[in-house]
């Protein structure tokens, strides 16, 4: 089973703490792809209590092959998207985290260690049969996953060859806004969508000529937990990783969609 422990403890906690506190906007730093030689660029480092030192949020990002040769489209947006989420998650909520996180394939046994994946821009991710098989045990057992920034029905078409291959029984369901989901922390008074900085820029809120519409989906156990919530037609991570480029861009979309909604699915997650 995934280990949880004292996650859900912690987050009850910081649900009281999170509505007042405001955001600041820092300053860009650059990408690596290395996890061990990520230069943080201004990103704060801090020590977790050493009573959780076992028990604290890592965000674990899935590194995947992708199909028809495309290489790295998993590494889109790190590290600054990585570092930045966990060290708002860190300032924002009361839940001890890894200043670091993690990049693990879906076939490494450390997974189950991780009860939160997160899985960027699979519209060209092709899973091969063992990391269908992982995916699959690694989320009946009690893990989480994310899944952001798609575009359109042909990139969705290839996540769900994917997703079927993983539960051929199952269909992803698209999330109601009443859904917990998007109130257990910050009240969305709507979906978020969070276009890229550069298609905001260029005027625009969604990506494509078919990608105006944004979809949340939930893909449920057999004692309907969400095991994983599928983020179509939105690119949160970029509102993550771009927080320090354009302060227009940092308080529409950052502090306004990105954030609030990463901590929501970060907190519904732990304690479900």
């Amino acid at each position: 089973m995934i280990r949880r422990r004292r996650f859900a403890i912690l987050l009850v906690v910081a649900m009281g703490v999170l509505a007042a506190t405001a955001f600041a906007q820092r300053g860009r730093y650059r990408r690596e792809i290395r996890p061990d030689m990520v230069d943080r660029k201004g990103v704060p480092e801090w020590k977790n209590d050493e009573q959780f030192k076992s028990d604290v949020f890592t965000f674990v990002r899935v590194r995947y092959n992708d199909h028809g040769g495309w290489g790295g489209k998993w590494a889109t947006d790190y590290p600054d998207s990585d570092l930045n989420f966990s060290y708002r998650l860190h300032e924002l909520t009361a839940l001890e985290v890894d200043p670091h996180g993690k990049i693990l394939s879906l076939t490494d046994d450390a997974i189950y260690d991780y009860p939160f994946l997160y899985l960027i821009e699979p519209g060209r991710m092709w899973l091969e049969e063992e990391e269908v098989k992982a995916l699959r045990k690694y989320l009946l057992n009690g893990g989480f996953l994310m899944v952001d920034d798609f575009w359109g029905e042909e990139e969705y078409a290839n996540f769900y060859e994917n997703i079927k291959r993983v539960f051929p029984d199952r269909e992803p369901v698209e999330l109601p806004l009443e859904h917990e989901i998007f109130h257990c922390v910050y009240d969305l008074k709507k979906k978020p969508q969070v276009p890229s900085i550069n298609t905001w820029y260029n005027g625009q809120t969604y990506e494509g000529w078919d990608g105006s519409v944004v979809h949340y989906k939930g893909l449920f156990d057999d004692q309907g937990r969400m095991m994983a919530i599928i983020c179509h037609n939105t690119d949160l991570g970029d509102g993550w990783e771009r927080e320090g480029v354009d302060s227009g861009y940092f308080k529409e979309y950052s502090e306004r969609w990105s954030y609030p909604m990463g901590i929501n699915i970060v907190t519904y997650a732990m304690t479900h």
